[in-house]
């Protein structure tokens, strides 16, 4: 075995992800045993079915209960480890997507939703239990009580580049760069005379705010506007956030974030994802007829994931692709091409899509009767199952057209398709996952991600 396949080996072996059936057991009987004492928790997770296809266990940042030697015993026994954090017995799973679970000495037992904002939240619900805010406004942790019913406590926590658990302060001086971070990376330039001054732009941005707040806040804030600019060009993404903000939960459901770029520029994106304090987890490749692989990343932090696709040969995939550069090639494969009639999705074109948590069939059939169907389900296992909306359908510069023709990369008949027709954009992946299982499907999405291909998609194809 070469040293490249043999680094190959071991770092899918670290990232090897299964079900984690015992550790699901538990924490479910742990809400189930808070949410008997607690109608309003029962009313939220019906209305969260009802109305926005997630389930009460898409949102759930963390429990809170009551210390005892024999829970302490079930969650070691079920995969869980202390982590010894400034929060006191925090306990989390590092093999699978759990709740955090924090063990402290009193009576009240809490289930801690994430949210985008505490007060959006608090303002759309009902019977609201009016305590004062947790935390100061923009600070890295706020969190608020929706409900209380003797010792069951339903509350929820909006977080901001950190995984801390109880609310942390913020300077004053520093919330004026908060906003104007957060704004500068809402209206950043995305068109430039080339992608390479796009991206050494970005760069500069991102450390000259990570001077001002961090890496980790810095991260919180790009996201923030990511998610922004991708949402202003998908009508599902609009849809679906529409029906989440009714009930003032925002996007704190998503799973992971889709990034395509063509291969010139494929390190670089990955060299601004780690100056945001990303790490490289497991690689991903669909398989020798797929022509394409990724690179997951995982930012801890701030709990985001981010899959970075490019086109890539059978003998790349064993080697460092993420950070090695990548040689033209004289065709362009499903991702290539997107990025050619779009640009890259860090810049101009945006994220290809956003993958977030629902109650897969109820979330499917609900928006299908708001006008937004699905495509078929490229994964439907026991403990994952997902599927894409039909893509956005964005209309494609001309002299993108003519590059990509004059380059061979297109026909002139799929030439004049795209230019009367635009070409698919943008998605909103609908997923569910259950028994905490935190992988991807390797077998199952080399089909849909042909079926995303732009010459696929000119209509008769």
């Amino acid at each position: 075995m070469s040293v490249a396949s043999a680094s190959l080996s071991a770092a899918a072996a670290e990232f090897a992800w299964t079900p984690q059936p015992a550790a699901a057991r538990l924490v479910a009987e742990l809400v189930a045993d808070i949410e008997r004492d607690s109608p309003a928790t029962q009313r939220l997770r019906g209305r969260l079915r009802e109305e926005t296809g997630t389930r009460l266990e898409d949102w759930i940042d963390h429990l809170a209960l009551p210390e005892s030697q024999s829970l302490r015993e079930r969650l070691a026994a079920a995969g869980f480890t202390n982590d010894d954090s400034p929060d006191g017995q925090v306990w989390r799973h590092p093999g699978g997507l759990f709740p955090a679970v924090r063990l402290y000495p009193r009576e009240a037992r809490r289930i801690v939703l994430k949210v985008d904002s505490v007060v959006d939240c608090l303002a759309r619900q009902e019977h609201v239990a009016h305590d004062p805010l947790e935390g100061s406004p923009l600070a890295p942790i706020r969190r608020g009580r929706l409900a209380v019913e003797g010792t069951a406590e339903l509350w929820v926590i909006e977080r901001h580049g950190t995984q801390a658990l109880t609310p942390l302060p913020i300077e004053a001086s520093l919330q004026a760069k908060v906003l104007e971070w957060g704004e500068a990376f809402r209206l950043r330039r995305r068109e430039f005379p080339t992608d390479a001054e796009g991206f050494e732009h970005l760069r500069t941005l991102i450390r000259r705010c990570t001077r001002d707040l961090g890496r980790a806040r810095t991260c919180d804030l790009f996201f923030q506007a990511e998610r922004d600019y991708w949402q202003s060009r998908n009508r599902a993404a609009q849809i679906q956030k529409a029906r989440q903000d009714a009930l003032g939960l925002g996007w704190g459901n998503h799973d992971h974030h889709t990034y395509r770029s063509s291969r010139e520029h494929f390190a670089a994106l990955i060299a601004i994802l780690e100056s945001l304090g990303f790490e490289c987890r497991e690689r991903f490749y669909a398989g020798r007829e797929a022509g394409w692989g990724a690179q997951v990343l995982e930012q801890s932090a701030c709990g985001i994931t981010v899959f970075a696709d490019v086109d890539l040969s059978p003998e790349e995939v064993s080697e460092d692709f993420a950070h090695r550069p990548l040689p033209p090639r004289q065709e362009l494969g499903t991702v290539g091409l997107w990025c050619r009639l779009h640009g890259e999705a860090i810049l101009q074109a945006g994220m290809h899509h956003l993958e977030c948590q629902f109650d897969f069939d109820a979330a499917r059939a609900q928006l299908a009767a708001c006008g937004v169907e699905t495509m078929k389900p490229f994964t439907d296992l026991p403990y994952l199952r997902q599927a894409f909306t039909r893509g956005e359908r964005w209309p494609v510069r001309e002299e993108r057209i003519s590059a990509a023709l004059a380059a061979g990369f297109i026909t002139r008949e799929q030439a004049e398709r795209f230019r009367a027709e635009g070409a698919i954009g943008s998605h909103l992946e609908i997923l569910q996952r259950d028994e905490g299982y935190k992988g991807f499907n390797q077998a199952g999405i080399n089909e849909i991600i042909r079926e995303t291909d732009p010459r696929r998609q000119l209509a008769g194809a």
